[in-house]
This record gives structure tokens, sequence and C-alpha cells, in this order.
């Protein structure tokens, strides 16, 4: 008989990024990816999100280990966060091994990182995990089936269905087969692009067109794309070399990931004489020169931002650069990435974008191949994963179209568990706590809302501070208030408004001094309640409001 097991999200419901689940069966646990997710717009000075480890941290000495399906940010930016409560064994591709040991250099830690590949069957605790061979945006991606006590699942990762992969190795689509036919108990699978109809595109479409770009051009070649995808960059460099032209590579993350490529072989087939440093291309004619950089995404400190923003200090844009977007903006930075769309074309350079010509395709599979996907799966129930609200639903849909009942479709948030056993599967909601834990500098979880509201309020209306000094002995005033503005008002050009809000000061002060109330907590708290009245009815504004009150 089977035992109960539960599969628990942390991150990648109802969200782009941050993707994490834990598997928790017979007295263990399994973790599925560790990613951390971008700031939304009024994450006011947060670097990064990711995921609540409550229920890790509780049960770490339950956890085995952790497999990871490829090494894009949202799948790994989380795990040297998890390392610092927990050290356990990590497994996955080899690009993506690469990847998580350079993060892991970056904070000073170490942990037992095991290289797996496609068809490799290999046991984690009284989990028998095989690795299979799908295709993404990035090299070593797998999906992974899953036996133990409980069943077996079957994550497939970020993933596409691509017949004419640049690397030759298809997904193998024979052996989730054979795993439908031996019987699977849950599906997760990836939901991202199922509202698009139709196969997503080859990445050998993006061939033909990077080629159509360097025939005949004799511009200087500036290509913005993701650092990770290795392929896509390999044949950039390919066709930099038919078209005679040197490659420099600019970006931090670019350098490293062009470095790792190099160490596992992918690019044993560019010689290192098409290859200049970046300092190096004064010299170089522009019909001469390829550079291909990070910034796709708007990153403010991208070396496509700072090359927007004239700041770069190797590459100065020029009018008759030619700039390619090899890339689509992630959901939530069309935005920034507009901004730096717009700086480009005031600086007349050519702006070649994916929406225009075929630069990039998604890795994501379309409708038709998650059909083929559940199809060949035929779980027992199904959750659907890494997507926002409206992709699960209607991913959940979809397999509801194909046949699967919809008592046996799981739309579910982060937190919550999908309890699964022998005769019947039921969530249990806010399981565990499923926050948004927000990362700024070496802060980890200690801005909340409060803190960002204070943030949104400094942002849109600004700040008053009202500095009184008091004689501690007597309790009276030893000079006038001082009133400061940033972000409010400019002080010498509304010094009636300044003057008036001192005089609400003194009537504050004198109103508790009249009732002999002298301690600080009432004070502010009166003081800051007349000011902000005041302001309001003034200027119809609501600056945050901050009294500081100096006993002498």
């Amino acid at each position: 008989m089977k035992k109960e097991f539960k599969v628990i999200p942390l991150g990648g419901l109802k969200e782009i990024g941050k993707n994490c689940t834990a598997i928790d069966c017979d007295g263990e646990i399994l973790i599925i990816d560790c990613g951390f997710a971008f700031p939304e717009y009024e994450m006011f000075g947060i670097d990064i999100v990711i995921p609540d480890f409550t229920y890790l941290r509780d049960n770490m000495e339950r956890i085995k280990g952790m497999i990871i399906t490829h090494g894009h940010e949202d799948h790994i930016g989380s795990i040297p966060y998890l390392l610092q409560e927990v050290n356990i064994p990590i497994y996955g591709g080899a690009f993506t091994a690469g990847l998580i040991k350079n993060k892991l250099d970056e904070f000073d830690l170490y942990a037992d990182i095991n290289v797996v590949s496609a068809g490799d069957v290999f046991t984690i605790g009284n989990y028998t995990i095989e690795a299979i061979q799908t295709n993404h945006s990035i090299v070593d991606s797998l999906a992974y089936s899953i036996d133990f006590p409980g069943g077996r699942i079957i994550h497939t990762g970020d993933f596409k269905i691509d017949y004419s992969p640049l690397d030759g190795k298809v997904i193998d689509l024979n052996r989730l087969s054979q795993l439908g036919d031996e019987g699977v108990d849950l599906l997760i699978c990836d939901s991202t692009n199922v509202l698009r109809e139709g196969y997503t595109p080859s990445e050998a479409v993006v061939r033909k067109s990077i080629d159509e770009i360097f025939d005949n051009n004799d511009k200087r070649i500036i290509i913005a794309t993701f650092a990770s995808n290795v392929h896509r960059i390999k044949y950039i460099l390919e066709s930099s070399m038919k078209h005679h032209r040197k490659v420099a590579f600019t970006g931090r993350s670019m350098d490293k990931s062009m470095q790792l490529a190099r160490e596992l072989g992918y690019l044993l087939d560019i010689p290192e004489s098409i290859l200049v440093s970046i300092d190096k291309i004064k010299d170089i004619p522009d019909d001469k020169l390829t550079i291909i950089t990070t910034g796709s995404q708007g990153e403010p400190m991208s070396a496509l931002t700072r090359m927007a923003n004239d700041n770069h200090k190797d590459v100065k844009l020029k009018k008759g650069d030619m700039v390619v977007f090899s890339s689509s903006p992630i959901p939530g930075n069309e935005k920034v990435v507009t901004q730096v769309v717009n700086k480009l074309y005031e600086k007349r350079v050519e702006v070649v974008l994916a929406s225009a010509m075929d630069v990039h395709v998604s890795g994501h599979a379309a409708r038709e191949e998650l059909k083929i996907i559940h199809s060949l799966v035929r779980p027992k129930y199904f959750m659907p994963a890494h997507g926002e609200y409206r992709h699960l639903i209607e991913h959940a849909r979809l397999a509801n179209s194909l046949g699967m009942g919809k008592d046996k479709t799981f739309v579910m948030s982060n937190g919550d568990a999908l309890i699964v056993n022998d005769d019947q599967a039921k969530i249990a909601e806010n399981f565990t706590s499923g926050e948004d834990i927000m990362v700024d500098g070496y802060g980890v979880g200690d801005v909340g809302s409060i803190v960002l509201k204070d943030r949104k309020t400094l942002s849109q209306s600004g700040l008053m501070v009202i500095a009184i000094a008091i004689d501690q002995a007597t309790g009276s005033l030893m000079s006038e208030p001082q009133l400061i503005s940033r972000g409010f008002v400019y002080v010498q050009e509304n010094l009636d408004l300044i003057e008036e809000a001192k005089n609400v000061v003194y009537n504050s002060l004198g109103c508790c001094f009249e009732k002999e109330i002298y301690d600080e907590a009432t004070l502010v708290k009166t003081i800051k309640s007349d000011m902000k009245a005041y302001i309001y009815r003034e200027t119809k504004r609501n600056p945050v409001i901050l009294p500081m009150i100096l006993y002498v």
C-alpha cells in the first residue's frame, strides 16, 4: 500500500519566479528547485524576493536533498539563502551545477553539488529519481521522474518540445510515454505559455534570423540576450565568425557564463582568435565587430542599460549602431525594457526587437505541446505550476478538456499542501507560510509591508522632519522648531507654509505643556497628528511626518 505524501509549493504559484517545491513522504523531504523573483514595481529598494523557508527550517533534519531542473535564477537564485540555514546535497545538470557553484562562491558557501545527465537514475533518501531530457532556453535542462513510497511524481521543469534544438538533444517523449504506461500519480507541469495557441517555434528559427541580420551588414552589431542561453550565444559567435567579425562580451554574468560554457566544452569549436576583450574594441572597424551583452530585461546596472545611459566604460553608442534584443520582456519587466529601448532610439541607433523579427523564441511550451505531455503521461492527478493565477486556471481547464476530472486538478497557492493517498487527493490551504521574503542588501526578511508602505509614501509625497529641543530641567523650548523638507516642498519657495507649520508645532506643544504633559511619546503623537491635518488641509498631500525631540 502506498504511503500518504504531501506536495508543498513554497514559490512559483500565482507568480512568475521563486520556484520552490517540497515533497514530504515517510518522514523525508525532497526539494525541487529554489529560485528567486525580481521585486514588483512598488517594492521600493528591494533587491530580490525569495521563498518563505519556514517549513523547511522547522523540518530541516528531515530534508534529504534538492534537485534542480535548470540554471535560471528563478530556479537557483535562492539556494545560497537556504544553505545558510541547512546544508543539503544538490543535484542538477553540468551547466546548472556550474552556475550554482559560481553563486555559492560569491556567498563564500560550500555545498555537495552532484552532476547528473539525462537518463541517470539516482537516489536521495527514499526517493529514486530519473533525469529526463527536455528542451528549454538554457542547456542541461531536465525533467524528473520521482519514485518514492507514496507513488510517482513527474515534474517537467520549464520546457518546450523542440524537434530541431541547436544541440540536437530532443526532448525524450518516448521515456515520458513509458512512464505514463507504468503509471504516474501526479504531474507537476510548466504553465507559462498555456495561453498561447499552437506550438512554440524552434530555436532554429532564431538561427535563420541571426544570419539575416549579419548578411550584408556594415554596422556594429550589439546583441542583448540571456547570459545563460549558451546555444544561442554559440550561434551568434558562429555567425560572427562566418562574417569575419570579432566578438566581445560585456556584463559580469555574461563573462562568467561564457567561461563556464568553455570549461564544459560547449564552445569547443569556437576559436579564441575571434574573441576580443571589451576594452580593446576601439580599433576594430564597425563592420568587423559584434558585442554580446547582458541587459535584455532592462536591468538597471546591466551593460546595455549602462550603454543607453552613456556610462559604460568601454562602449559608447553612436548613430549607425544596431542593437538587437534577442529576448522578450519577462512579465513585469515591460516598462523598464521600454525605457531602455526609448533611450536607444534617442541615440539614433537601429533597434531590432523580437516583436518585429524572429530573433527570440520562448523556452516554454504552448497549448498543443502541453496537450502532448498530458496525453503521454496520463497522470492520476495534476497540479499546474510556474505561472500567474490565470495561467494555472487555464492549464487546469486544458487538463479537464483532455478528460481529467475537475476533482483531480489542483490549482494551489504558495504555502498550501496537496495531500495524496491511495484513495484521494485534497488541498490543505495555508498549510505553512508562503509569504514573500524580501531581501534588501544584507537584510533578509527584515523589510515587511509596513516598511514598504512608508517607502511608497516617501516616494509619492516626501518627508517632513520636525526637530525640537526642550530644556530637560524646565520643560521649555530651547529654540524655535526646525522644519526640514525632503521630497515634499522646496522650503525657499514655500516660506509661508513653513512658517505656519512652525505655528502648528507651537500650538501642539502649548496644548501639551498646559496639561503638564512632557513625555516624548505623547508630544510626538500630538505634533504628528496636528501637522498631518494641517499639511493635508493646505496641500492635499500626506508626507511622512517625523518629529524628533531632543531633551537638553
